[in-house]
């Protein structure tokens, strides 16, 4: 194992010892390989620099309290994967090359897979771009896949604690029925400019539906999560919704799908819609939720031009806490997997 402090490693990127890569020409993959280089050897004409045509992924391996590694629903982000591919006129990864690809990229750094306990883990960055020199405005018809390991830490530093979120009119993330249902790099450029002032200010960004900028679209990079209790007496798990927006606009996230899959299995309602801003003042948890932050619970959000706060908790609370326990529970081998979500290696 690698002499790395696993305890101070946050999500930055650390040199692994190998990539994964695979090419697409003349309408065949080639084989995944490993590989040292870890420089692209690219036109200047590129499509993916001319025209954008670029699709990204993430997920994790995690060491379990078993010393077993497993893999978290990879199968899923390589579905994802092909949507975003096709949205951007790409060449879909086929499942078995994704599969290849990130078992090799496990197998080539085991010595970066982080020790159970630490709180890190092995992040996977597949990437894929289009490499046709191409000037005339048009797709490429060539394609690289690429897997980058990196061990990372948690996305928030100070691991499950609070943030504070503003909102912006003044910048949409992604228009309805553009590329926002895609993981494509232009997503998270075209937020920066929102971003970066919140996190100046020791804040994130709450990004509202660039229709009407009435309801709740995504928090920075993340789903938005929001729980009601409908019933100021029961304590009845049914008495208890799970609220996350519905919108052409926003990325489905699949650590989102599996908060989801256990509020149903502990009993709670769980519904997609549109939630309009206001509704924050009826919500007793709320939080941002992704691969990257797992669940980030959210103490307050600041409107400034309404000169409205949202007040929700200054410390997590019991739901989305329990929420967040499950799913890593699962993840480390220390609950039982019901829904067949990680791949154990041994």
């Amino acid at each position: 194992m690698k002499e790395i402090d696993w305890s101070k490693l946050g999500f930055h990127y650390t040199e692994p010892d190998y990539i994964v890569r695979s090419a697409y020409h003349e309408g065949v993959w080639e084989e995944p390989y490993a590989t040292k280089d870890k420089f692209l050897h690219l036109h200047v004409s590129a499509t993916c620099l001319q025209y954008g045509q670029e699709a990204f992924e993430g997920l994790k391996a995690f060491r379990g309290v078993d010393g077993k590694i497993r893999i978290f629903r990879w199968r899923e982000n390589a579905k994802r994967m092909a949507r975003s591919a096709e949205g951007l006129y790409m060449a879909p990864v086929p499942e078995e090359i994704f599969g290849k690809a990130i078992h090799l990229a496990l197998e080539k750094n085991m010595d970066f897979v982080p020790p159970y306990g630490t709180g890190a883990t092995l992040y996977f960055r597949p990437l894929l771009i289009g490499t046709t020199p191409r000037l005339g405005v048009g797709p490429g018809r060539d394609f690289e896949f690429i897997v980058i390991p990196s061990p990372i830490g948690p996305y928030y530093p100070g691991k499950f604690h609070c943030t504070t979120f503003v909102v912006n009119r003044h910048v949409d993330r992604a228009a309805p029925y553009g590329t926002g249902t895609f993981k494509v790099g232009g997503n998270y450029a075209s937020s920066f400019r929102a971003t970066e002032p919140a996190h100046a200010q020791g804040m994130d960004c709450l990004f509202l539906d660039a229709k009407y900028h009435r309801y709740i679209d995504e928090c920075s990079a993340a789903n938005f999560i929001g729980i009601k209790k409908l019933s100021a007496v029961s304590h009845q798990p049914s008495e208890i919704e799970y609220l996350t927006p519905r919108s052409s606009a926003i990325l489905p996230s699949i650590t989102n799908d599996s908060l989801m899959t256990l509020a149903r299995d502990k009993g709670y309602k769980v519904t997609r819609r549109h939630i309009r801003l206001e509704e924050l003042e009826q919500m007793s948890e709320a939080a941002a939720c992704g691969t990257a932050c797992v669940i980030s619970p959210i103490d307050k959000v600041i409107d400034p031009e309404k000169n409205k706060i949202y007040h929700l908790s200054d410390q997590p609370e019991p739901i989305l806490t329990d929420l967040y326990h499950s799913l890593k529970d699962i993840q480390y081998g220390r609950a039982e997997d019901r829904h067949g979500w990680c791949e154990v290696i041994e």
